[in-house]
C-alpha cells in the first residue's frame, strides 16, 4: 500500500514538474510518420513539424508514467524497428561538436563512443566508450552525420533485456523516411529544440498513438488545448 503511494506520488511529480515537454501524436501504432509539437508552461512554441517514427511505427516501451492500452498491442522490443511509445524523459544531449552552450548535460561524441545494443551486455542501452570487446552496438559519430546533434530518450532505462535500447531524436535521413526505432526530423528542427530544452525544466517527451490522446489530457492538463490531442 505505501509502495502504491509513493508511486502514485513520483507520477504526480513528474506531470506538474515538468514545465517542458514534446509532443509526438501518429495517427496509430503502424504509422512511420507523426506530428511533432513543443510546450511549454502549456504554451505552444515553434511550428508544428511531421516527423519519422520507426518503419513498423510505434510499440509501448518502458517510461515513466503508464498509459493504458490495449493487451494486443504491440510492445517496443529490440530490432522490431519501432519507436517506443509512451512518457519518456529529455535528460542529456550529444552531437560532433566539442561544446555547445546548452541548458542539458552535453555529450561530445567522439570516434571510439558507442550505444551498446546487445541484450546479454552489462552495458545494454549505455552510451561508453568502446572497450574493444562489444559484440553488438552502433558508433555514436557516423559517416551519415543523422547524430550530429541528437537528443537521448530516457527508454528502458533499467536496461531490460530485449526492450530497446539507443533510442533517440536525431537528424533524419531523407524526407519521409522511417528509423529503425528513432524519432528524426530535418536538421534545423532538431537543433532548434536541442537550444530550447533546459534540463532545470524536466523536459519530457510523449510520443503516442491518437488512441492515447484522451488520457494524455487528464494527466497532462497542460496540454489541453493541444491540436495534436484533438
Amino acid at each position: 500500500m505505501i509502495k502504491s503511494f509513493l508511486n502514485l506520488l513520483c507520477i504526480s511529480t513528474l506531470l506538474f514538474s515538468s514545465e517542458q515537454i514534446v509532443l509526438v501524436v501518429s495517427d496509430d501504432l503502424k504509422s512511420p510518420q507523426a506530428k511533432l509539437a513543443c510546450y511549454e508552461n502549456g504554451k505552444k512554441v515553434f511550428h508544428t513539424i511531421t516527423v519519422n517514427l520507426g518503419k513498423n511505427g510505434l510499440g509501448w516501451g518502458i517510461g515513466e508514467v503508464p498509459l493504458a492500452h490495449n493487451s494486443s498491442d504491440a510492445m517496443k522490443q529490440e530490432g522490431d524497428k519501432k519507436a517506443p511509445s509512451g512518457v519518456f524523459k529529455l535528460e542529456s544531449v550529444f552531437g560532433y561538436a566539442r561544446h555547445l552552450d546548452l541548458k542539458m548535460p552535453y555529450t561530445h561524441t567522439s570516434k571510439n563512443l558507442i550505444c551498446v545494443d546487445d541484450s546479454a551486455s552489462k552495458d545494454y542501452n549505455k552510451i561508453i566508450v568502446a572497450k574493444g570487446n562489444e559484440k553488438s552496438f552502433e558508433f555514436m559519430q557516423r559517416e551519415d552525420n543523422l547524430y550530429k546533434y541528437g537528443i537521448v530518450v530516457g527508454h528502458n532505462e533499467a536496461g531490460i533485456k530485449n526492450r530497446g535500447s539507443c533510442i533517440f531524436l536525431h537528424i533524419q535521413r531523407a524526407k519521409a523516411t522511417p528509423t529503425v526505432g528513432c524519432t528524426s526530423m530535418q536538421e534545423a528542427d532538431i537543433k532548434k529544440i536541442l537550444y530550447w530544452l533546459d534540463k532545470a525544466k524536466h523536459p519530457l517527451l510523449i510520443q503516442i498513438p491518437k488512441s492515447a490522446a484522451q488520457e494524455v489530457k487528464e494527466k497532462f492538463p497542460q496540454l489541453r488545448n493541444s491540436k495534436l490531442l484533438l
